[in-house]
């Protein structure tokens, strides 16, 4: 079987999802690093419990890869494609967070102040910065046009000498 029929570089599709992976780890890397820097919680409203975090980061993790894979259907797909994604991230979170408080059967009110210290604290700027970095990840992936690693034996052309 031969690759001449697919052209060089990563689909959209593969791109997505390795700049998803990629959003995840570092939402969670940078709001693990930035709450022992500021020694201080993501979610500081206290009585939520861990639903609106998990949920909030499921709903940005969603946002980030319907963006970013509406971003990358252009031929080539462009580098500005990040920032809605950002923006996608950050809107996700607070409304997972929203959302979240209420689905764990939390005052409305905690859950939006929750939403709330997030937007204007430090983790919404994490979260909008790993959206920000993944989506320029992705979009270089898909424009990338590499070729696959290759032996010296594998060239067609060649005798093997």
């Amino acid at each position: 079987m031969t690759d001449a029929s697919r052209p060089a570089g990563v689909t959209p599709p593969v791109a997505v999802v390795f700049a998803t992976v990629t959003f995840v780890a570092l939402a969670i890397g940078g709001l693990g690093v930035a709450s022992l820097v500021f020694d201080s919680d993501v979610i500081p409203v206290t009585g939520l419990g861990p639903v609106p975090g998990v949920l909030g980061l499921a709903v940005a993790t969603a946002s980030f890869s319907g963006i970013l894979f509406w971003g990358l259907r252009a031929v080539p797909p462009g580098y500005l494609t990040a920032v809605p994604c950002a923006l996608g991230v950050f809107v996700g979170e607070l409304a997972g967070i929203v959302v979240g408080g209420l689905v764990s059967g939390a005052d409305p009110a905690r859950a939006v102040a929750a939403a709330g210290e997030v937007a204007l604290g430090w983790p919404g700027a994490v979260l909008a910065v790993a959206g920000l970095l993944s989506g320029l990840f992705g979009v270089f992936l898909a424009r990338v046009r590499a070729e696959r690693p290759r032996w010296t034996w594998e060239d067609e052309d060649d005798d093997g000498r």
